[in-house]
């Protein structure tokens, strides 16, 4: 297969672009930086500035991805604008262009995250389930939804990938973690009690794999292991692996008091269950925290 990953050299996409290189498919990357798309994504990968060098090309899936981080500093309003170009206007271009090509790809797998769902509180949650709560992230979920659901008028089959905390040794979210954790500075957020959502980097890689090479899967799908944990038992598993105490907690009204509007990301939460991938016949490789930790 041809495939066009958007956002290719991030975690999730690089590590896509090493599975798929592997299966013989041969993958673009549109990239601000094509001229390190090959250092980062593997040497066969493409890097790519604008889709105009790739206009007419038959691509079999597109894999849309980008987007600046969300955690990475507050919501001030340029960084909302900064979050929902990057997000949105770029589904609109790329979407916009795919109406243009002659032969359209069969699917358009694209990015969102658990945070659609807004605070879920103590509910379980799955695909099915409405938004619980209005905040910015879910807005900006939505929207990037919406925009690439309109690919669904070109025939083109759209699925769309609501991604938790991802676990991975090579960055992401732990790296964030674990020096605070080496220097004794590792406790539960807020209460504690807000639940985390998250899945091992390889279940992430697989779950997209997997509905790339199933034409019956579209719609929404939960990337989130089957068993989501509470704030502080996140905190005493990660204390353990890292054979650090996991005791001095972070006060919410602090993280409000640092993080505004963002603080919402940590002290609210979803406990959620990757339902409709698991019924289509994905069986998850790292079903609880202590193995997924374990295999980092």
């Amino acid at each position: 297969m041809q495939l066009l990953i958007t956002g290719g050299t991030g975690l999730i996409g690089r590590n896509l672009c090493k599975r798929w290189v592997k299966q013989g498919h041969e993958v673009y990357v549109w990239s601000r930086t094509p001229e390190k798309v090959a250092s980062i994504c593997g040497p066969m990968v493409h890097g790519v500035k604008t889709l105009a060098e790739i206009d007419q090309i038959p691509f079999d899936a597109v894999i849309n991805l980008a987007g600046a981080p969300i955690a990475d500093k507050p919501w001030t309003p340029a960084r909302r604008k900064l979050l929902l170009d990057s997000r949105v206007a770029l589904t609109d271009e790329l979407v916009a262009w795919l109406a243009k090509q002659e032969q359209k790809p069969s699917v358009l797998i694209s990015g969102s995250a658990v945070g659609w769902y807004g605070n879920g509180g103590e509910q379980m949650l799955n695909e099915d389930s409405p938004q619980q709560s209005q905040d910015f992230g879910t807005q900006l979920c939505a929207a990037w939804e919406a925009s690439a659901l309109a690919a669904e008028s070109l025939g083109i089959r759209v699925v769309l990938i609501r991604t938790g905390l991802v676990l991975t040794g090579q960055g992401g979210f732990l790296s964030r973690l674990t020096p605070l954790f080496k220097f004794g500075l590792g406790g539960k957020q807020g209460s504690g009690q807000q639940w985390m959502s998250w899945v091992h980097l390889e279940d992430e890689v697989g779950m997209i794999d997997y509905v790339l090479h199933h034409s019956e899967c579209s719609g929404p799908y939960n990337a989130c292991a089957p068993n989501p944990v509470r704030n502080q038992d996140f905190a005493k598993a990660l204390g353990r692996h890292l054979n650090r105490p996991a005791i001095l907690p972070v006060p919410g009204f602090m993280l409000k008091m640092i993080l505004g509007d963002m603080a919402e990301l940590i002290l609210g939460g979803q406990r959620l269950q990757p339902k409709r991938i698991m019924e289509a016949g994905y069986t998850f490789k790292y079903e609880s925290l202590e193995e997924a930790l374990k295999a980092l």
